[in-house]
Protein backbone atom coordinates (compact mmCIF):
# COMPACT_ATOMS: atom_id res chain seq x y z
CA UNK A 1 0.00 0.00 0.00
CA UNK A 2 2.78 2.49 0.64
CA UNK A 3 3.36 2.85 -3.46
CA UNK A 4 -0.52 3.14 -3.69
CA UNK A 5 -0.31 5.98 -1.06
CA UNK A 6 2.74 7.80 -2.35
CA UNK A 7 1.10 7.77 -5.78
CA UNK A 8 -2.31 9.09 -3.98
CA UNK A 9 -0.72 11.78 -2.07
CA UNK A 10 1.12 13.14 -4.97
CA UNK A 11 -2.19 12.97 -7.35
CA UNK A 12 -4.07 15.22 -4.51
CA UNK A 13 -1.35 17.74 -4.80
CA UNK A 14 -1.58 17.81 -8.98
CA UNK A 15 -4.85 17.01 -9.35
CA UNK A 16 -4.78 17.91 -12.99
CA UNK A 17 -5.12 16.12 -16.54
CA UNK A 18 -1.37 17.01 -17.54
CA UNK A 19 0.50 15.78 -14.54
CA UNK A 20 -2.11 12.87 -14.30
CA UNK A 21 -0.79 12.08 -18.28
CA UNK A 22 2.46 12.49 -17.26
CA UNK A 23 2.96 9.82 -14.56
CA UNK A 24 0.66 7.59 -16.41
CA UNK A 25 2.58 4.54 -15.49
CA UNK A 26 2.89 5.56 -12.25
CA UNK A 27 -0.58 5.59 -11.84
CA UNK A 28 -1.41 2.12 -14.07
CA UNK A 29 1.53 0.52 -11.24
CA UNK A 30 -0.48 1.54 -8.26
CA UNK A 31 -3.80 0.25 -9.87
CA UNK A 32 -2.41 -2.72 -10.31
CA UNK A 33 -1.25 -3.28 -7.41
CA UNK A 34 -4.20 -2.39 -6.26
CA UNK A 35 -6.27 -5.12 -8.27
CA UNK A 36 -3.94 -7.55 -6.81
CA UNK A 37 -4.73 -6.85 -3.31
CA UNK A 38 -8.72 -6.49 -3.92
CA UNK A 39 -8.55 -10.08 -5.34
CA UNK A 40 -6.82 -11.52 -2.19
CA UNK A 41 -9.37 -9.34 -0.53
CA UNK A 42 -12.43 -11.18 -2.10
CA UNK A 43 -11.27 -14.58 -1.46
CA UNK A 44 -10.58 -13.92 2.05
CA UNK A 45 -14.14 -12.81 2.53
CA UNK A 46 -15.48 -15.77 -0.28
CA UNK A 47 -13.90 -18.25 2.90
CA UNK A 48 -16.66 -16.78 5.58
CA UNK A 49 -19.15 -15.39 3.31
CA UNK A 50 -20.01 -17.25 0.24
CA UNK A 51 -22.72 -15.31 -0.87
CA UNK A 52 -21.18 -12.66 -2.92
CA UNK A 53 -20.02 -15.40 -5.65
CA UNK A 54 -17.58 -15.02 -7.94
CA UNK A 55 -16.45 -12.12 -8.30
CA UNK A 56 -13.18 -10.02 -10.15
CA UNK A 57 -11.29 -7.14 -9.27
CA UNK A 58 -13.43 -5.34 -11.94
CA UNK A 59 -16.63 -6.29 -10.77
CA UNK A 60 -16.06 -4.65 -7.56
CA UNK A 61 -13.37 -1.93 -8.12
CA UNK A 62 -13.74 2.02 -9.49
CA UNK A 63 -12.62 4.33 -12.04
CA UNK A 64 -9.99 7.06 -10.72
CA UNK A 65 -11.73 9.22 -13.05
CA UNK A 66 -14.51 11.36 -11.26
CA UNK A 67 -18.20 12.75 -12.89
CA UNK A 68 -17.67 16.44 -12.49
CA UNK A 69 -20.66 16.95 -14.16
CA UNK A 70 -22.71 18.27 -11.33
CA UNK A 71 -20.30 19.15 -8.50
CA UNK A 72 -18.69 22.24 -7.68
CA UNK A 73 -15.33 20.15 -7.60
CA UNK A 74 -13.82 19.94 -11.00
CA UNK A 75 -10.80 17.81 -10.17
CA UNK A 76 -10.77 15.45 -12.66
CA UNK A 77 -9.47 12.49 -10.42
CA UNK A 78 -10.13 10.31 -7.43
CA UNK A 79 -7.88 10.38 -4.81
CA UNK A 80 -9.00 7.34 -3.32
CA UNK A 81 -8.94 3.66 -4.67
CA UNK A 82 -11.84 1.73 -3.03
CA UNK A 83 -13.15 -1.75 -3.33
CA UNK A 84 -16.75 -2.63 -2.92
CA UNK A 85 -17.49 -6.48 -2.63
CA UNK A 86 -20.81 -7.44 -2.53
CA UNK A 87 -23.33 -10.38 -3.72
CA UNK A 88 -23.35 -9.52 -7.53
CA UNK A 89 -21.03 -6.69 -7.49
CA UNK A 90 -20.72 -3.28 -6.85
CA UNK A 91 -23.86 -2.58 -8.96
CA UNK A 92 -26.08 -5.00 -7.75
CA UNK A 93 -27.89 -2.89 -5.34
CA UNK A 94 -26.83 -5.48 -2.48
CA UNK A 95 -25.09 -4.24 1.06
CA UNK A 96 -21.21 -5.49 0.98
CA UNK A 97 -18.04 -5.00 2.63
CA UNK A 98 -15.68 -1.91 1.48
CA UNK A 99 -12.32 -0.69 1.95
CA UNK A 100 -10.48 2.31 0.47
CA UNK A 101 -6.76 3.66 0.71
CA UNK A 102 -6.53 7.61 0.56
CA UNK A 103 -4.49 10.38 0.26
CA UNK A 104 -4.09 12.61 3.21
CA UNK A 105 -7.12 14.78 2.36
CA UNK A 106 -9.22 11.78 2.31
CA UNK A 107 -8.02 9.16 4.63
CA UNK A 108 -8.69 5.25 4.84
CA UNK A 109 -12.20 3.84 4.99
CA UNK A 110 -13.32 0.54 6.13
CA UNK A 111 -17.29 -0.17 6.27
CA UNK A 112 -19.86 -2.88 6.39
CA UNK A 113 -22.95 -2.15 5.23
CA UNK A 114 -24.88 0.41 2.69
CA UNK A 115 -25.22 4.10 2.62
CA UNK A 116 -27.21 4.05 -0.42
CA UNK A 117 -30.25 2.40 0.74
CA UNK A 118 -33.48 3.01 -1.32
CA UNK A 119 -36.97 4.22 0.90
CA UNK A 120 -38.75 0.84 0.83
CA UNK A 121 -35.66 -1.25 1.98
CA UNK A 122 -35.07 1.72 5.13
CA UNK A 123 -38.94 1.01 5.66
CA UNK A 124 -38.33 -2.60 5.70
CA UNK A 125 -35.51 -2.21 7.61
CA UNK A 126 -36.84 0.00 10.35
CA UNK A 127 -39.86 -2.47 10.43
CA UNK A 128 -37.59 -5.80 11.08
CA UNK A 129 -35.99 -3.79 14.11
CA UNK A 130 -38.84 -3.04 15.53
CA UNK A 131 -40.45 -6.23 15.30
CA UNK A 132 -37.35 -7.68 16.43
CA UNK A 133 -37.12 -7.90 19.88
CA UNK A 134 -33.77 -6.69 20.41
CA UNK A 135 -31.90 -8.75 18.04
CA UNK A 136 -30.72 -5.78 15.90
CA UNK A 137 -28.92 -3.76 19.27
CA UNK A 138 -27.38 -7.97 20.03
CA UNK A 139 -25.89 -8.03 16.40
CA UNK A 140 -24.56 -4.53 16.88
CA UNK A 141 -22.84 -5.76 19.99
CA UNK A 142 -20.76 -8.46 18.61
CA UNK A 143 -19.17 -6.39 15.99
CA UNK A 144 -15.65 -5.43 15.80
CA UNK A 145 -15.46 -2.68 18.28
CA UNK A 146 -13.90 -0.11 16.06
CA UNK A 147 -17.00 0.15 13.80
CA UNK A 148 -19.14 2.78 14.65
CA UNK A 149 -22.56 2.61 13.30
CA UNK A 150 -22.97 5.83 10.84
CA UNK A 151 -25.32 8.38 11.95
CA UNK A 152 -24.73 10.52 9.05
CA UNK A 153 -27.67 12.29 7.75
CA UNK A 154 -29.59 10.67 10.73
CA UNK A 155 -33.44 12.40 11.22
CA UNK A 156 -34.38 14.71 13.82
CA UNK A 157 -36.89 12.63 14.72
CA UNK A 158 -38.48 9.29 14.50
CA UNK A 159 -40.24 8.74 11.09
CA UNK A 160 -43.93 7.76 11.46
CA UNK A 161 -45.43 4.63 11.88
CA UNK A 162 -42.29 4.18 14.69
CA UNK A 163 -42.62 4.43 18.00
CA UNK A 164 -40.42 7.32 19.61
CA UNK A 165 -40.14 5.53 23.39
CA UNK A 166 -38.76 2.41 21.70
CA UNK A 167 -35.32 1.44 22.55
CA UNK A 168 -34.76 1.03 18.90
CA UNK A 169 -35.56 5.07 18.39
CA UNK A 170 -32.50 5.76 17.51
CA UNK A 171 -32.03 3.31 14.64
CA UNK A 172 -35.41 4.16 13.20
CA UNK A 173 -33.86 7.30 12.61
CA UNK A 174 -30.89 6.39 10.73
CA UNK A 175 -30.33 6.37 6.77
CA UNK A 176 -27.13 5.06 6.45
CA UNK A 177 -27.33 1.57 7.99
CA UNK A 178 -23.75 1.54 8.09
CA UNK A 179 -20.58 0.46 10.19
CA UNK A 180 -17.04 2.85 9.30
CA UNK A 181 -13.65 2.64 10.80
CA UNK A 182 -10.97 4.92 9.43
CA UNK A 183 -7.86 3.20 10.34
CA UNK A 184 -4.58 5.62 9.85
CA UNK A 185 -1.98 4.79 7.59
CA UNK A 186 -0.23 2.43 9.48
CA UNK A 187 -3.05 -0.15 9.81
CA UNK A 188 -3.14 0.45 5.91
CA UNK A 189 0.31 -0.27 5.28
CA UNK A 190 0.90 -3.51 7.70
CA UNK A 191 2.12 -6.59 5.87
CA UNK A 192 -1.10 -8.30 7.38
CA UNK A 193 -3.56 -5.93 6.14
CA UNK A 194 -6.22 -8.71 4.01
CA UNK A 195 -6.18 -10.85 7.07
CA UNK A 196 -6.75 -7.34 9.41
CA UNK A 197 -9.83 -6.75 7.22
CA UNK A 198 -11.40 -10.12 6.55
CA UNK A 199 -11.39 -10.41 10.49
CA UNK A 200 -13.04 -7.02 10.58
CA UNK A 201 -15.43 -7.74 7.62
CA UNK A 202 -16.10 -11.04 9.10
CA UNK A 203 -17.88 -9.25 12.64
CA UNK A 204 -19.89 -7.06 10.68
CA UNK A 205 -21.79 -10.23 8.57
CA UNK A 206 -24.31 -10.26 10.75
CA UNK A 207 -25.07 -6.95 10.23
CA UNK A 208 -24.48 -6.99 6.65
CA UNK A 209 -26.49 -10.59 6.19
CA UNK A 210 -29.28 -8.78 8.29
CA UNK A 211 -29.86 -5.24 5.91
CA UNK A 212 -29.50 -8.04 2.66
CA UNK A 213 -32.24 -9.60 4.30
CA UNK A 214 -34.25 -6.58 3.65
CA UNK A 215 -32.85 -5.81 0.30
CA UNK A 216 -33.94 -9.12 -0.86
CA UNK A 217 -37.46 -9.09 -0.09
CA UNK A 218 -37.86 -5.65 -1.64
CA UNK A 219 -36.16 -7.32 -4.87
CA UNK A 220 -38.49 -9.89 -4.80
CA UNK A 221 -41.76 -8.09 -4.42
CA UNK A 222 -40.68 -5.86 -7.38
CA UNK A 223 -39.95 -9.43 -9.28
CA UNK A 224 -43.37 -10.38 -8.06
CA UNK A 225 -45.11 -7.17 -9.27
CA UNK A 226 -43.44 -6.82 -12.66
CA UNK A 227 -44.14 -10.88 -13.22
CA UNK A 228 -47.68 -10.14 -12.63
CA UNK A 229 -47.58 -6.80 -14.68
CA UNK A 230 -46.37 -8.51 -17.33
Amino acid sequence: MKEILAFLNELAAHNDREWFNAHKAEYQSAAARFSDFSAGLIEGIRAFDDTIGPLTPKDCTYRIYRDIRFSKDKSPYKTHMGVYINRGGKKSGYSGYYFHVGARSVGNMVAVGDICCPPDVLKILREDIQLGGGDFQKILSDVDPRLAIDETDALKRVPAPFPADSPDAPYFKLKYYCLYYAPDNRFVTSKDLTRRLVDIFQSGKPFLDYINRAVEYVHEEQKSLNNYTL
